[in-house]
């Protein structure tokens, strides 16, 4: 079965509101064993909602609208779908009583217009609403299946999972699971990672390969189809191991995981703490640490060094060696990382000086920087990183690559 999602609003469209409903409906959806292959937001407008209706039903065998339900003129539609299959709006007792009943126990007069709330597609399986007022409908005309949700997703979701999934399955011949799984990959770009799998993509049949470039990193979405769900676990199990054994040393973690997530689950695990000198990242690592629950064992604190001087006073750096290497230098950025280990006796310290932009710095190009990271039991390391972008940008992949190679040294 194929499926389209139509969410009706005019706000959806203004941005006043995200379209979160097609996310959860797509995910259900795929649970099901039910494909989908368009999302469609049209406006408030009867016109081009039945346009999208019709274009729709060349594509689609199941029609899932959410919104448009609600007592105001704006929501139409029931309507427009009533009359583009030909059907009658009837009232349904039960929603009625329903109805009559929240605006009895709430002590609130109820409109004339909230009536229209409990008018159904005549011969629709109505969708009780157990946290809203408007109920939902499913109906079969002809080739196509169309199921009505309301928009506030507090209504649409447990509408959905409570009624409308089961109705969904006793119209499936057969039931075939989707199984999908994320993996994420850092340092390595899109083009080269698709380059190293290149032959995997091509070849691909089930399940299917979908390389996606996102904030600095990587990912691979890997997704199956078969009637066991062992079977479609098996064979991303299988097409993972194929991909990691050729670009392996970049992937750090699954599904909806970050690098700094996957960082803390190891200095937690290692019991392990860090403090960290920061410059052209003015807190940003530190920030981006303090917003994960548990970190308070792990973080034990650092400075924001952006200048010389507090470099100088807060983090012991030697006087001659800005003077002979400046701050943008490995030599700064070892002495960072290690005296602000020792100043605050943890067992990894991690700095980062360099040139975030626009403008250079100390004759140094903007993008040049320096991390460094110094350890209680091992020799300290520094890596050099030439980035491109925008100042903010610079700042973010710095942070990532911070964490990159941490993770690198903790876990090899």
């Amino acid at each position: 079965m194929n499926a389209e999602i139509i969410a009706v609003g005019t706000e959806l469209l203004l941005g006043q509101i995200v379209n979160s409903n097609a996310q959860f409906l797509s995910r259900e959806l795929a649970e099901l064993g039910v494909h989908v292959y368009y999302h469609t937001v049209v406006g408030d407008n009867p016109r081009r909602l039945e346009k999208a209706i019709s274009a729709a039903e060349e594509r689609a065998d199941l029609i899932i609208f959410t919104g448009g339900l609600g007592p105001t003129k704006d929501d139409l539609t029931k309507e427009v779908i009533a009359k583009h299959i030909g059907k009658q709006l009837v009232e349904d007792t039960h929603a009625m009583e329903a109805i009559t009943s929240y605006f009895q126990k709430t002590g609130r007069k109820m409109s004339e217009n909230n009536k229209k709330q409990a008018l159904v597609l005549e011969g629709a399986i109505v969708l009780p609403n157990e946290h809203g007022m408007a109920p939902g409908m499913f109906v079969k005309q002809a080739h196509h299946l169309y199921m009505l949700l309301p928009g506030p997703p507090h209504e649409m979701q447990p509408m959905l999972r409570k009624y409308g999934a089961p109705t969904i399955l006793d119209q499936l011949e057969s039931r075939e699971r989707i199984e999908s799984r994320v993996l994420r990959y850092f340092g390595i770009g899109e083009s080269q990672l698709e380059m190293e799998i290149e032959d995997l993509i091509d070849a691909q049949t089930n399940p299917t390969i979908a390389p996606l470039a996102g904030d600095n990193e990587v990912t691979i979405r890997i997704t199956a189809r078969d009637r066991s769900q062992e079977r479609a676990t098996q064979l991303i199990d299988e097409m993972e191991s194929k991909i990691n054994n050729r670009v392996g040393e970049f992937f750090y973690g699954y599904d909806q995981t970050t690098i700094m997530k996957e960082l803390l689950t190891v200095l937690d695990k290692k019991k392990l703490t860090i403090a960290a000198a920061e410059s052209l990242t003015g807190g940003m690592f530190q920030s981006e640490m303090t917003g994960i629950t548990g970190v308070s064992t792990m973080l034990i604190g650092g400075v924001v060094c952006y200048s010389s001087q507090s470099k100088i006073k807060l983090c012991h750096v030697k006087e001659e060696t800005i003077e002979k290497h400046g701050v943008v230098s490995e030599q700064c950025a070892i002495e960072l990382a290690e005296n602000i280990r020792m100043i605050l006796g943890t067992n990894i310290g991690i700095s980062f000086t360099g040139v975030a932009g626009p403008d250079s710095l100390e004759g140094h190009p903007a993008g040049l920087v320096w991390i460094g990271i110094s350890f209680d039991d091992r020799p300290t390391k520094t890596y050099q990183l030439n980035l491109s972008g925008s100042r903010i940008g610079n700042q973010k992949r710095t942070v990532r690559y911070g964490c990159h190679y941490l993770l690198k040294e903790l876990t090899n």
